[in-house]
């Protein structure tokens, strides 16, 4: 009975993979997808254990669905060349997060582009007067109350600055430019979460998407943010397709938990994402972030 129950999870997490159900139980559940696709892993070991040789098909089926689903996040796409940056997303936590952390993590890593999320104008002061703005000295903000606000800091010039109307949360955009490579489109991304309203989560993911369609196809583009959706959720899979990509899955770097990182368990999902166009990602790190609720990433990303 154990082993068909885990066989069961398996394929829920598969099909929750795939479909797309948009009820907010199953939503939420399908951010637990690699945890369930586990399952069947169990489920084979237990009906082999006991000598069912058609369950254990089954059920190994259901495994190596499941192992498909994720292995794309392991294999390191091939890139070319061009000119190196460092890319870090953040979600602040309003204005919770431990300023002088973040500022040592820019300047530790060498950050020539930060996108931040859920700013407030406290946080804005405060990072300032950790030196934030000595590091990354052009900036773009929209902040708000709680988690509203958004932020792009970057060491190259900002220009063409756009806040995306019609949103709960601030959505905004940007271009750098980048010497040796010219205009590069950045945008700070942060849609509701799907507890918020499912039926408002998918929308704000559609036309976020319908945003990035529309950017320019002659230059990179850089996509910082909190997603509040995780690689197994078919409409973020659906933003990093076509000429987008999930900085992550091009490194290879696996599965980069992000949330909640405030609780007694250790963070079990990734919502906070890079994307990237026109350019291709060599690694994705998480780096804790003292008094926020989410680790941030650190990608290192090549220009073409």
């Amino acid at each position: 009975m154990l082993a068909g129950a885990a066989t069961l999870a398996g394929a829920l997490g598969v099909a929750l993979h795939y479909t797309g159900w948009s009820a907010e139980p199953l939503v939420l559940a399908t951010s637990g997808s690699p945890y369930l696709m586990i399952g069947a892993i169990v489920g084979a070991v237990g009906f082999a254990a006991t000598r069912q040789w058609v369950a254990t098909g089954v059920a190994v089926v259901v495994a190596a669905v499941g192992v498909a689903t994720q292995a794309p996040l392991y294999i390191a796409g091939a890139g070319g060349d061009g000119h190196p940056i460092t890319v870090m997303q953040a979600n602040l936590l309003f204005d919770g997060a431990d300023p002088s952390a973040l500022v040592e993590a820019v300047r530790s890593r060498d950050v020539a582009v930060l996108t931040v999320n859920e700013l407030t104008r406290a946080a804005v002061t405060a990072l300032g007067a950790a030196g934030l703005d000595q590091l990354l000295p052009y900036r773009y903000l929209a902040p708000g109350q709680t988690a509203s606000g958004t932020g792009i800091w970057s060491r190259y010039p900002l220009s063409d600055t756009v806040e995306y109307d019609g949103y709960v949360l601030n959505q905004i955009s940007a271009t750098a430019t980048v010497p040796e490579v010219g205009p590069v489109s950045v945008y700070a991304f942060h849609p509701v979460p799907p507890v918020y309203d499912t039926d408002v989560w998918a929308d704000e993911l559609s036309r976020l998407d319908a945003v990035l369609r529309r950017s320019p196809a002659d230059r990179p583009v850089i996509v910082g943010g909190d997603f509040n959706a995780t690689y197994d959720h078919t409409r973020f899979r659906a933003m990093a397709s076509g000429r987008f990509a999930d900085a992550a899955e091009q490194a290879g770097a696996g599965h980069l938990v992000t949330y909640p990182t405030d609780k007694r368990l250790p963070p079990l999902v990734g919502i906070d994402h890079v994307l990237l166009a026109g350019a291709h990602a060599t690694s994705v790190e998480t780096v804790a972030l003292p008094g926020a609720d989410h680790n941030a990433l650190v990608a290192r990303i090549i220009l073409e």
